[in-house]
């Protein structure tokens, strides 16, 4: 293979293994990038490096992706192989033959790269639906607010940060990692999401401060690692958590990702809002970043008519202190 021609086979292989790590969709890989490098070049090298990249990779030993989605990864990496050099390759049938003798257990693991070099690797279910709950799965838009989020970092420096409904942990980990917040509040209210959530935490190396309902905010809290932020996760359940309960949160961001999937849920979001800007009136409003997929168009027209109500009221209860200060 030419030099020239090495290099573009190479470039190939950052795509395989991030798409790979983060268990996308088969049809997200560049498949037909990798056929035509293959039929410009007869040697293997190239199909043995993407070996090491996904399946052989380190963080994927060490944290196996769904035995499903290896096996199914590998089938079509030998179909491309197939459908271009008649010689099969031993490394790949080997490859194959181990995870079709793994046992698919109910947990599995996706780890997403960061631009710094580091990772979060994060436990989840094999099942989109598992324990009543959809929470226990990284969604699209958790990873693309995490994406904006690092392209963002000034938005969460030196801040508190409440995230609602954090799921699996992504964003809320994406964010630990690379934007520098003061303090991290996660936050669910299913007890198994709870459960993997701190779990995860945990797994990727940062320090949990003890389970609680309502953190306080204190001087000197991260003694003990003035670069990492003091990290809590809080049970909370929108529809009977308190205003006074979550005042004491004194949240400068407010965050959530893919919990506005059906009308109670934009309700109970919006009430939430409703409940913070009615007790944080001796602070400056949080800012709010909410990343959601639309999945239904009046959920959608929901929220965006419930926000603007939402963002009205505020408007006159601030115009209403002024006057009363006056």
């Amino acid at each position: 293979m030419a030099p020239e021609e090495s290099a573009e086979a190479e470039s190939l292989l950052p795509s395989f293994e991030r798409r790979f790590l983060a268990a996308r969709t088969l049809r997200s890989f560049p498949w037909q990038s990798l056929e035509e490098k293959l039929r410009d070049s007869s040697g293997p090298e190239l199909l043995l490096n993407i070996l090491q990249k996904t399946v052989k990779h380190p963080l994927c030993v060490k944290h196996p992706p769904s035995v499903k989605y290896a096996r199914c990864f590998l089938s079509e990496l030998i179909r491309k192989h197939e459908a271009v050099h008649t010689e099969p390759l031993d490394e790949l049938y080997e490859a194959l033959a181990e995870v079709l003798m793994a046992e698919e257990p109910t947990q599995c693991h996706r780890s997403y790269l960061l631009p710094s070099g580091d990772s979060v690797t994060l436990s989840e279910s094999t099942a989109i639906i598992s324990h009543g709950t959809t929470g226990l799965v990284t969604w699209d838009a958790a990873l693309y607010l995490a994406e904006w989020a690092i392209e963002n970092p000034a938005a969460f420096a030196h801040r508190t940060v409440l995230e609602l409904g954090s799921g699996a942990g992504l964003t809320g980990l994406a964010i630990c990692k690379t934007c520098c917040p003061s303090t991290y509040v996660f936050s669910d209210c299913h007890s198994c999401v709870l459960e993997q959530l701190r779990g995860n935490i945990l797994l990727n190396g940062l320090s949990l401060e003890p389970d609680t309902t309502a953190p306080e905010r204190h001087p000197g809290h991260n003694a003990h690692d003035a670069e990492s932020p003091r990290v809590t996760v809080a049970q909370l359940d929108w529809d009977v958590v308190t205003a006074p309960e979550l005042a004491t949160f004194r949240p400068d961001v407010i965050i959530a990702a893919d919990v506005l999937y059906c009308p109670e849920t934009v309700v109970s979001l919006v009430r939430v809002l409703q409940r913070l800007s009615a007790c944080l009136k001796d602070q400056q409003a949080p800012d709010a970043y909410i990343a959601f997929t639309v999945r239904s168009p009046e959920t959608c027209w929901l929220f965006t008519s419930e926000l603007e109500s939402l963002l009205s009221l505020v408007s006159t209860a601030k115009n209403d202190d002024e006057h009363n200060l006056l």
